[in-house]
């Protein structure tokens, strides 16, 4: 599946690239602290490139693709699974066929519609009968019966996501390397 540019995307890309700091964060294993730096200096400029909601999606995507991969955490994203695009899938859909328990979906709506975020969760429950193992990425703070982290420039709970994927991860013994102390 070809992704087609997105300047929401090349624009968290090209500030990674360019970044003094974050290679140096990153092997420090410091990805709070890379989350935060990214928001403080791309959130205001990315939210002005499409709507909120989406672009707070996009924002959310790219940066757990980035650092799920250098986290060495395994994952895929934007795959199908009985007809339901699943946004990021940790650790892959087999775990989640095979063994539930060892798999955490993690939806990333581009929108910030209560009652289309909880019929998405539904979709989601059907192919991921362990609830707690479904988390939601939104843009701004709305209650729903589900892990949920924020991704905004106040209040921002977004930075916490990988050591809780990672605590996911060892606790369900899928990262047999423990890569992440936690």
């Amino acid at each position: 599946m070809d992704e087609e540019s997105n300047p929401i995307k090349d624009y968290l890309f090209d500030y990674i690239k360019n970044s003094q700091t974050i290679p140096e964060l990153i092997s420090k294993k410091k990805f709070d602290v890379v989350i935060n730096e990214i928001i403080q200096h791309c959130y205001d400029k990315i939210i002005l490139m499409d709507k909120k909601d989406v672009a707070v999606g996009v924002l959310a995507t790219g940066l757990l693709h980035y650092l799920l991969t250098n986290a060495l955490l395994n994952s895929q994203r934007k795959i199908e699974c009985q007809g339901i695009e699943l946004d990021i899938i940790i650790p892959d859909i087999k775990t989640l066929e095979k063994d539930p328990k060892m798999a955490l979906l993690i939806c990333i709506p581009k929108y910030s519609d209560k009652r289309i975020i909880e019929e998405k969760i539904e979709q989601l429950e059907k192919i991921q009968p362990i609830k707690e193992n479904i988390w939601i990425v939104l843009s701004e703070n709305i209650k729903l019966d589900k892990k949920t982290f924020v991704l905004s420039k106040q209040d921002s709970s977004f930075s916490k996501i990988i050591f809780e994927i990672a605590q996911f991860s060892n606790v369900g013994g899928a990262n047999k390397f423990k890569i992440l102390r936690v």
